[in-house]
């Protein structure tokens, strides 16, 4: 697992950033809310929301954009015991249907 002075969320955000050219990237630190829960762990940075809207995931289907940010994020998961990435809920999009979501 990788270790550094950064953030997870900074190593996050640069991972996916190099990986699909975002037009949006919103990481969200759930920690606190899994406290007391498995893969918990003191300090947080174990739980995360991503929302990604790229246009590399024109013509991918879910399952598909769901591994290769995963595979972006290899180097951040590991044993919960060793502050290892325990969970993270990803919605993943392109900018037409973000732009859907959002009602435009």
């Amino acid at each position: 697992m990788k270790h550094s002075s950064s953030s997870r969320a900074d190593r996050i955000n640069a991972a996916l950033t190099t990986a699909f050219a975002p037009a949006v990237i919103r990481i969200e630190d759930d920690s606190d809310r899994h406290a007391g829960h498995a893969g918990a762990q003191p300090g947080g940075q174990s739980h995360y929301s991503v929302l990604l809207v790229s246009s590399a995931f024109q013509g991918v289907g879910r399952v598909a954009r769901s591994r290769a940010v995963h595979t972006a994020l290899a180097a951040e998961f590991g044993p919960a015991e060793q502050g290892g990435l325990h969970a993270l809920a990803l919605t993943l999009r392109t900018p037409e249907e973000h732009a859907a979501a959002a009602g435009k």
